[in-house]
């Protein structure tokens, strides 16, 4: 058994939160991820809290109501923080001692004299407003996936869809961190330059609104500039995961990308899930990294993780789901539109970030790296409208007869996942929800 495998993810714990104890919830006392919210309606100051049930327990009234006490003074002032930047400064002993403490104070069992100041803590979600669980300072988005880079090149090079590098190396660019927003946030289609006929640009709306399903991984404590992260340290920087939507204009970014890459194709949203869950949560669900074709080039040096054969990939189910609004009208649910998982990745979490720090790059608390869009190697698993309409060539039927080549206003897209094991409860990361309005 993974050694990174504690009391806290006993599959036997209940939680004295009786919505926890539902196995189709998201958020049993197994998982505990943490995020920041304020009171609905309300000018109050964020706080961070943890997801359990349908419920959010406030750290910092837990530190008020001596909750807390015997954990490091720093630990509990990051606790009463207005973000999580604090708590990923400090790195996985500080984070996992958190995680034991809350885990103990949420279970369900002996009666304590302090019942009652835990549920002083506790907020219903129904009545919390999320916010951004951090200022995000810089944001990389990579091309992770083989198959979304194979679906992807077959459509405009297809007797070469891998460029001779993508082996080699992580390939990622620098995305706009100020136009990252949480999920619920309306998403406001894009305009910008568009090749018309004859290669004339003309500048308007774009009609190739697309998603992307991607797994988020925040930056703990980082490094100092010029000092590189080696693969071996590279989970102690990694905070947690969350879910992430990077919002593609395909006809902008097909103009523009080239020579330097995306550009306004893609820095005018991408939406995050609210609730980061911890890389020790998701210890019961590591399995071994992408499983490389014979022939594949080794990872030079640096890139090779001894543990990635163990536990280098993440069994996380990725979903993406659309409604559009003729749907909405008729009480239809939201339509599946793919399924994918993050063990599918070609590079692993580790790598990404190694090589991230490799050239002295300084990673700093509440960064944000992504996966790229997580598309496997069947038709159901492709992680966007491009590879699913191969390019708007297979329009989609949606229910009552609607069909989408690409995404019209009105059409909300949602991102779910979850990590389930035989033995072990299932985990999930809620929800990533973004409508597109005019």
């Amino acid at each position: 058994m993974n050694s990174l495998i504690n009391e806290t993810h006993d599959p036997d714990l209940k939680s004295l939160i009786e919505a926890a104890n539902d196995p189709e919830s998201d958020f049993p006392i197994q998982n505990l991820p943490l995020g920041v919210f304020k009171p609905r309606g309300t000018e109050s100051p964020p706080h961070v809290g943890v997801a359990i049930g349908d419920l959010i327990l406030d750290l910092a009234l837990c530190g008020n109501g001596g909750l807390l006490d015997g954990l490091s003074s720093q630990l509990i002032s990051a606790c009463a923080a207005d973000s999580l930047k604090a708590l990923m400064s400090l790195g996985p002993e500080s984070w996992s001692s958190l995680r034991r403490r809350v885990s103990g104070l949420l279970r369900a069992g002996d009666e304590r004299s302090h019942r009652g100041r835990i549920h002083a803590s506790l907020v219903p979600m129904s009545e919390a407003e999320m916010m951004m669980p951090a200022v995000i300072g810089d944001y990389t988005d990579f091309y992770a996936s083989i198959y979304h880079a194979q679906n992807v090149g077959s459509l405009f090079r297809p007797d070469n869809p891998l460029l001779p590098n993508y082996k080699h190396v992580p390939i990622g660019y620098h995305g706009r961190a100020s136009s990252i927003v949480i999920s619920g946030t309306p998403v406001r289609r894009p305009c910008g330059q568009i090749e018309g006929a004859d290669s004339v640009p003309e500048f308007s709306p774009t009609r190739m609104l697309d998603y992307e399903l991607e797994v988020g991984f925040f930056i703990g404590p980082g490094n100092s500039l010029g000092v590189p992260i080696a693969i071996s340290d590279a989970e102690a920087h990694l905070f947690g995961l969350c879910l992430v939507n990077d919002w593609s204009a395909r006809d902008i970014q097909k103009w523009e990308y080239q020579p330097l890459g995306p550009f306004l194709g893609k820095s005018f949203a991408t939406t995050i899930s609210p609730w980061i869950v911890s890389v020790e949560a998701l210890a019961p669900y590591r399995v071994p990294a992408f499983a490389r074709s014979p022939g594949d080039p080794t990872p030079l040096p640096y890139l090779k993780d001894e543990q990635g054969p163990v536990r280098g990939g993440i069994d996380l189910r990725v979903e993406a789901l659309l409604i559009s609004q003729q749907m909405r009208s008729q009480r239809c649910r939201p339509m599946l539109l793919s399924r994918g998982n993050l063990r599918d990745l070609y590079w692993t979490p580790s790598q990404l970030l190694t090589h991230h720090a490799s050239n002295g790059c300084n990673l700093r608390p509440g960064d944000l790296l992504a996966s790229g869009t997580i598309s496997g190697a069947s038709e159901d698993a492709r992680g966007c409208l491009l590879e699913l309409t191969r390019r708007g060539a297979r329009p989609l039927e949606l229910p009552g007869g609607e069909t989408r080549r690409f995404l019209e206003n009105g059409d909300e897209v949602i991102f779910r996942a979850f990590a389930e094991r035989e033995g072990f409860v299932r985990i999930g990361l809620g929800e990533c929800r973004g409508m597109v309005i005019g």
